[in-house]
């Protein structure tokens, strides 16, 4: 049985969505029984409860942060490269979307797929997982353990090891969602996971206008 198809969604990140909707976080969120955003997904703008940076090494060993991607909107998501279902669908979704806004307005996205599986994707089995679904993906691999907690922490993003048959065969349980931070590096979105190219165009050309 797969048991992170629903990448546990419900725990932490759900709990930081119902602060939104209780706080207002200063917009119209949905599901908040008032009027919808233009955004498809939620709309964080201003909340205080999740990481505003992060500091990881990329595949190739390179510091990166917001300020590497000034001027573009970034989108940053949690998994890892065994993962059966979501990741693979929310990057070739992602991918799609890129396509869908054409080159020019792709060249100013930038998708950084954070491993939450460091001790079996390795620095270049992650870089070229990310790339097979788009060459501009960078992959962040955290360099110890400590830094995973602390971007995961930071993020209010779950993440537990499923033991397998054997112990090289398990999965990873961990938050379905990723955020996007507009072009001035302010967070804007909490975004779900396998939620189809359409809603990515959507969301990120209002970003990118």
């Amino acid at each position: 049985m797969i048991r992170n198809k629903f990448t546990r969604f419900g725990r932490t990140s759900l709990v930081a969505l119902a602060t939104v909707c209780a706080l207002g976080a200063g917009v119209m969120t949905a599901g908040c029984g008032q009027q919808a955003p233009s955004f498809t997904n939620l709309d964080i703008t201003g909340n205080t409860q999740f990481g505003k940076d992060f500091s990881l090494p990329d595949s190739g060993g390179t510091m990166r942060s917001l300020a590497d991607y000034k001027g573009k909107v970034v989108v940053l998501l949690f998994g890892y490269t065994h993962c059966p279902d979501v990741c693979p669908t929310t990057l070739a979704e992602l991918s799609q979307a890129l396509q869908q806004l054409g080159p020019d307005a792709a060249k100013r996205v930038q998708v950084l797929f954070v491993t939450v599986d460091p001790e079996r994707d390795s620095a270049q089995l992650l870089g070229q997982y990310v790339s097979a679904f788009n060459p501009t993906f960078v992959g962040l691999h955290p360099a110890n353990d400590g830094q995973l907690k602390q971007i995961a922490r930071d993020f209010r993003v779950y993440y537990a090891k499923v033991p397998g048959a054997t112990p090289g065969n398990y999965t990873m349980d961990h938050t379905a969602a990723g955020y996007v931070f507009d072009s001035t590096g302010k967070l804007r979105l909490f975004a779900r996971d396998a939620q189809g190219a359409t809603p990515w165009v959507h969301d990120l050309k209002l970003l990118l206008d």
